[in-house]
């Protein structure tokens, strides 16, 4: 790496258990982002990244980056933010997203996708039109797709659109497990070579 003062790089060496570890030294550092890299098994055409990236983006509370093995580095130009619009009013999760933007003069696409073709309910239709005063000031779009498998229409969109990164919000589990997990919690199905940046309140 290029000497830069601006940076500072120190080695952990802990023997406790990893998420407990994580927790500890999050809390006592202040850490603001978890930075990992994946190393995925490949088959069946899928990479199914490993259990500690399963339990740091579930059981650790602190935003976190997630960089697949395969990923090239490059401008982040669109960011991917799947939302079945089950939001909570705390729209400060969402302020990685808008750093990014406004720091990398990106745009977001909203993605919007449903097993059936639904409309949305009232609340979801509240919460979409928060979501477009909160980014008023940046470049968005709001995309609606239907699929019977949502991981698949999420890959569908990032190749098509070129989509630089993916941005999820933790808590709506529902939606994120439909996307991210299949059979087993600690197993990740993503199919991208893209990063996705997991936001927790």
């Amino acid at each position: 790496m290029p000497k830069n003062k601006k940076h500072n790089f120190y080695t952990l060496t802990d023997y406790n258990i990893f998420i407990e570890s994580l927790r500890k030294h999050i809390e006592e550092k202040k850490i603001d982002v978890i930075v990992m890299g994946t190393k995925g098994a490949s088959g069946l055409g899928q990479f199914i990244i490993g259990s500690n990236t399963g339990d740091v983006i579930t059981k650790v509370k602190c935003t976190t980056l997630v960089v697949p093995e395969n990923a090239k580095f490059r401008k982040i130009g669109e960011v991917a933010f799947p939302t079945d619009f089950s939001l909570s009013n705390d729209f400060q999760v969402l302020q990685p997203i808008t750093e990014i933007l406004e720091q990398k003069k990106s745009a977001l696409r909203v993605l919007n996708i449903s097993r059936i073709g639904l409309e949305l309910n009232t609340d979801q239709q509240k919460n979409k039109e928060l979501l477009e005063d909160y980014f008023d000031h940046y470049e968005y779009s709001f995309h609606f797709l239907t699929n019977k498998k949502v991981e698949d229409a999420l890959q569908f969109f990032v190749e098509s659109r070129a989509i630089d990164m993916i941005a999820m919000v933790a808590k709506n589990l529902n939606y994120f497990q439909q996307i991210l997990f299949h059979n087993k919690i600690e197993e990740i199905s993503y199919h991208t070579d893209i990063p996705f940046l997991v936001l927790h309140e």
